[in-house]
């Protein structure tokens, strides 16, 4: 059969390397697959699929350094998960099943305890003795850490295979971003990850949660996925019948080649890489140093983050010579000099190198060379004003708050009392210019006068804060005062006690916002509120670390970073709070509410790029803004970015509108959700859609963005003195 594409040149971060132990796996996965069921009578695999698909060569590959019971475990649990991916295939795609699928999912959740001796039901079928015996085998060897880890990321691999079975029932193809962050789940590369910490090293508990950690897990799925959609194409499009794989998911958004698509997703798998990379080198030491980590778990640490390379390039061996894919003509790469391996060695690799650091291919966008160097190379405060505002339609009808105006004089004396037109970042020009309450009488049109007015207070304080971090620590390339603003920032909010004396117009602000908001809030609802805003302000440290090093973000990480530092959980949380306990807090965990959010707030980050493009590349020399980060990857010009960041806007509104329509009736079914409790979510969409229409309407309306109003203010800030932050005695 024809290959539809050229498969590319991979970027290969250093060689893979064979487990000496593979013929015992080999051997032992097979007895164990016939054991279990998997093999002849199963209606799924023969004899024959096992041997030629050889996942012990896989594991062998992936795990090139622990001992035989250890890799003959890893390749059982292997065997499970591709048997599963496969039986799921014939049993509910390819005639869809939904009910009978999800009755199947439902019942492998019992197989995996928590508790080391519970007990579990009878295995009814293949796919529920492997679970069965693999949890049994694995799980007492690692923390519970580690188990609520791996049982969580097991979980997603299973229940997220619903979304391919309602995207395939519907004949629907993903949007770019949406296929990403499903595609992490239904991949199961974070599961991976989990496997490669029984092969290696735990991740201690103190960092497992951090950004950086969380990014290398990401990014090594991510990388993961994509090179199996490249490889996977031909079996699962055009045999399956498949519809979730990038490679698609590019054409349809491009409307390209298959060919261009191809390439564009090779790009982004090699960006996801070179953001590894960056993030191995940079912001795991800083995060290992911030947690105080002993040197065992340094090295822990960096034994994981090692075994994610492993497998990345384990992983591509293996496509190159299983029969399960494509991989006609495949070129292997370049070598490395013996005996170079580890991060940093594809340096060694000149042929990589040279393709990835200055041209990596064509794309569907005009001008599409990309590279590594360019992400570093952006000049600042080029003239590129006024900016262009397409056509953005909004569905969803406009309504303001009758009290508008008096929250409008609540924020003018607050920002007075708080001292936020005193320090330099703000004056009452400005504040006249943002017109927050406008903002919040959009947002939450229904809010009684006090509601409103702490609302416009807290978007006040968050843009406010958004605007001090690059103005006052950005210039001064201080990142060590911005993190001992950020964790001060952070004990102004105490779920339990009181907070320390502010030390500033921010911190003041905080304190008052937060003890009037959280008066009469329980424990775990300030908890999560508290984590809402930290996510927002650590998020402004890690814009200031991109500043520094004049990086424009990789665009996977920008979009899902730029939920952060615009506030967008912080103000969802808000708007939770007033929904009371009838929804359970599952549902809001559930995929399709997490997909309901994410597009809401993608959809206003993305207005926020479209109208700030001017304000922060040509005022203020930001990096921070999807156009930039479009044209920086495609290498385009400005207009073509923002045609491809328009596009996305619309896809991520159609997506909203699509989860409200078709999944979210489903996701009630599956919670048998109380009247009272689908009354309380029809009123969060409703919300939601406030938030968006306010959105815009908000940044059409202000001064803030205007090129009028832009061109008559000063934006540099460099004070005579630092802020004012108390500096811990030494002890």
């Amino acid at each position: 059969m024809t290959q539809p594409f050229e498969l590319p040149h991979f970027y290969l971060p250093h060689p893979a390397r064979l487990n000496p132990h593979v013929d015992e796996a080999r051997a032992h996965s097979t007895a164990w697959a016939r054991e279990m069921g998997m093999l002849e009578g199963s209606g799924v695999w023969e004899q024959a699929d096992l041997d030629a698909h050889d996942y012990g060569l896989l594991c062998a590959y992936t795990h090139p350094d622990c001992d035989g019971p250890a890799l003959s475990l890893i390749t059982d649990w292997y065997v499970w998960v591709f048997f599963f991916d496969d039986h799921f295939l014939e049993m509910y795609k390819r005639n869809p099943d939904r009910v009978a699928g999800k009755a199947h999912l439902d019942r492998l959740a019992l197989f995996m305890p928590p508790d080391l001796f519970a007990a579990v039901p009878e295995p009814r079928n293949p796919v529920e003795a492997g679970l069965a015996d693999l949890w049994a085998r694995t799980v007492p060897v690692m923390s519970e850490d580690w188990r609520r880890r791996f049982a969580v990321a097991t979980e997603h691999l299973l229940n997220e295979s619903m979304w391919e079975l309602s995207n395939i029932d519907e004949g629907r193809i993903a949007n770019p971003v949406e296929y990403i962050e499903m595609r992490r789940k239904v991949g199961g590369a974070p599961w991976s990850a989990g496997l490669v910490e029984f092969a290696t090293a735990e991740v201690p508990a103190a960092v497992a949660g951090t950004r950086p950690l969380r990014v290398l897990m990401e990014t090594f799925s991510d990388a993961v996925h994509l090179r199996n959609d490249l490889f996977s194409y031909q079996r699962e499009v055009e045999d399956e019948g498949e519809n979730s794989n990038g490679v698609l998911v590019l054409e349809t958004f491009f409307g390209c080649t298959t060919q261009e698509a191809a390439d564009t997703v090779n790009d982004v798998l090699t960006s996801r890489l070179h953001q590894f990379e960056h993030t191995a080198f940079t912001e795991v030491p800083a995060v290992a140093l911030e947690k105080g980590l002993r040197a065992d778990e340094v090295a822990a640490v960096a034994a994981y983050t090692k075994g994610l390379q492993d497998w990345q390039s384990g992983g591509h061996e293996w496509h190159l010579r299983s029969s399960r894919y494509m991989n006609e003509n495949a070129a292997r790469g370049g070598r490395p000099w013996p005996g170079c391996t580890g991060i940093g060695t594809s340096a060694a690799d000149v042929r990589a190198l040279l393709a990835t650091a200055g041209a990596m291919g064509a794309a569907p966008a005009p001008s599409g060379q990309r590279g590594r160097l360019r992400s570093h190379t952006h000049v600042p405060y080029q003239k590129v004003g006024p900016s262009r505002i397409p056509d953005i339609p909004m569905p969803f009808p406009l309504r303001l708050s009758p009290h508008m105006d008096h929250a409008r004089r609540g924020l003018r004396d607050w920002a007075d009392r708080m001292g936020l037109l005193a320090e330099g970042v703000w004056d009452e020009d400005k504040l006249r210019a943002y017109d927050l309450a406008l903002c919040s009488a959009g947002l939450d049109p229904d809010a009684t006068p006090e509601a409103l007015g702490l609302s416009a207070q807290w978007l006040a304080w968050g843009t406010y804060g958004d605007d001090y971090y690059p103005l006052v620590y950005g210039h001064r390339r201080d990142l060590a005062a911005a993190r001992l603003t950020t964790a001060r920032l952070s004990d102004c909010m105490p779920v339990d006690g009181a907070a320390p004396p502010p030390a500033n117009a921010m911190e003041r602000g905080l304190a008052d916002l937060w003890a009037r908001t959280t008066a009469r809030m329980a424990p775990e609802a300030r908890q999560t509120l508290k984590h809402a805003v930290n996510v927002m302000t650590e998020s402004w440290v890690w814009e200031l670390s991109n500043q520094v090093l004049n990086r424009v973000p990789d665009p996977v990480d920008y979009l899902e970073m730029r939920r952060a530092t615009f506030g967008s959980e912080l103000t969802l949380n808000l708007c939770r709070q007033g929904h009371g306990p009838a929804v359970p807090p599952e549902v809001y965990r559930s995929g399709p509410v997490r997909s309901l959010e994410n597009a809401a707030m993608d959809f206003g980050c993305l207005v926020n790029d479209v109208f700030s493009y001017q304000k922060e590349i040509e005022f203020e020399g930001e990096i921070h803004n999807a156009i930039l980060v479009v044209q920086t990857f495609f290498g385009c010009d400005y207009p073509t970015g923002l045609g491809i960041v328009h596009d996305l806007m619309s896809q991520r509104l159609r997506q909203f509108q699509h989860v409200v329509e078709h999944e979210l009736p489903l996701l009630y079914d599956d919670f048998r959700l109380t009247k009272q409790a689908r009354a309380a979510m029809a009123t969060y969409v409703a919300d939601l859609r406030n938030w968006m229409s306010g959105i815009l309407h908000w940044h059409r309306e202000v001064d803030r963005y205007k090129a009028e109003w832009l061109s008559r203010r000063t934006h540099g800030f460099l004070p005579d003195r630092p802020p004012a932050v108390p500096v811990p005695a030494l002890r």
